[in-house]
């Protein structure tokens, strides 16, 4: 313990990275057979502070890690270059994951969420991690299995649609649907509540979008505070999820409505992100709808056209910031 009753950082750090500190970098590039260049971007890729070289700051685990990336590399799975993409797209998922489950716990044993961790609170969290440390990192690997698994059979679908599809397609995109819901009047809300009612509110949003698009079988692509970022594989799936996020919101008395804005076309998936000038429309119809409402682009109209879930009202045509004129259209529910 510390002087103020705090956990030894050193022995928290090897308690949660599961060994001990007993390697240099130096140590570890020797160790793995890596080359201290490539190795050096690989920690800053994981998200890793830049260590002396004599600082004592690596376990087993580094070094099996360098050794794991190290063998990908010497059977061709993967370059230098996609190493690094790869360990990346981990290291900035981890980190997020990190820091949101220390606040979870952290706002689960304080009484005044306002209040920073007593070191009884933080002696209690450092209690939890050592013994049940063992059931939480199962579930992130299954975690990462199903979604991986989801991921894989979307690309598999893509690909079939693609061959049984004369038009031509450009190179690494795909067709899909993507959608913006943005919360409306969230810079006057932000004013009016302190921070820790925000962010319950921000919260709840993100919360309920996200159980609706993996409800509706879409996914997730990012948050932004005050707005997601939503894909469908089909046209149905977006306009699903459009409308019931919509709905959902107008709902709750407490929370201000959404606008959300949908468009159907090529995309260009990268690093878990979509780009492309169909997600710049869609984040542009956002701006159009009014609150509680959705507003998608003439592709989408098109492709729900006939359905009998949904009406289609075509609004006046308007421009669009770097788009030019474009056919918006309102999608509601279709009345029973």
């Amino acid at each position: 313990m510390s002087d103020k009753g705090l956990p030894d950082p050193k022995v928290i750090e090897e308690l949660l990275l599961g060994g001990e500190l007993k390697y240099t970098r130096v140590d570890a590039v020797r160790l793995s057979g890596i080359s201290p260049e490539f190795a050096r971007r690989l920690w800053r890729a994981f998200g890793y502070p830049s260590m002396p070289e004599e600082a004592v700051a690596y376990t087993e685990g580094d070094v099996a890690a360098l050794c794991r990336i190290r063998r990908l590399l010497d059977d061709g799975v993967l370059d230098e270059d996609g190493g690094i993409r790869l360990v990346r797209a981990f290291g900035q998922t981890m980190t997020r994951l990190a820091e949101w489950q220390v606040n979870l716990l952290s706002a689960m044993l304080v009484t005044d969420p306002q209040e920073q961790p007593s070191a009884e609170a933080v002696s209690s969290i450092v209690d939890i991690a050592e013994r049940h440390i063992d059931e939480f990192e199962p579930l992130v690997v299954h975690a990462w299995r199903r979604q991986l698994a989801a991921a894989g059979t979307r690309a598999m679908a893509a690909a079939a649609s693609r061959e049984a599809d004369d038009e031509p397609h450009l190179p690494g995109r795909l067709v899909t649907t993507v959608g913006f819901a943005d919360m409306v009047s969230f810079t006057q809300m932000s004013r009016e509540l302190d921070e820790i009612e925000l962010a319950r509110v921000v919260e709840w949003f993100e919360e309920t979008a996200a159980d609706i698009i993996a409800t509706c079988g879409g996914r997730l692509v990012k948050t932004l505070g005050d707005e997601v970022l939503f894909a469908g594989d089909t046209p149905e799936v977006g306009a699903e999820i459009a409308l019931s996020i919509a709905a959902a919101i107008q709902d709750e008395t407490e929370i201000p409505d959404v606008r959300v804005g949908v468009a159907h076309g090529p995309v260009l998936p990268l690093m878990g992100d979509v780009f492309g000038t169909t997600v710049n429309l869609a984040a542009r119809l956002t701006s159009l709808a009014r609150p509680g409402t959705v507003v998608i682009d003439q592709s989408l109209a098109e492709s729900l056209d006939g359905h009998e879930a949904y009406k289609i009202t075509s609004m006046v045509r308007r421009p669009v910031q770097g788009l030019g004129i474009v056919q918006p259209y309102v999608l509601r529910r279709a009345k029973p």
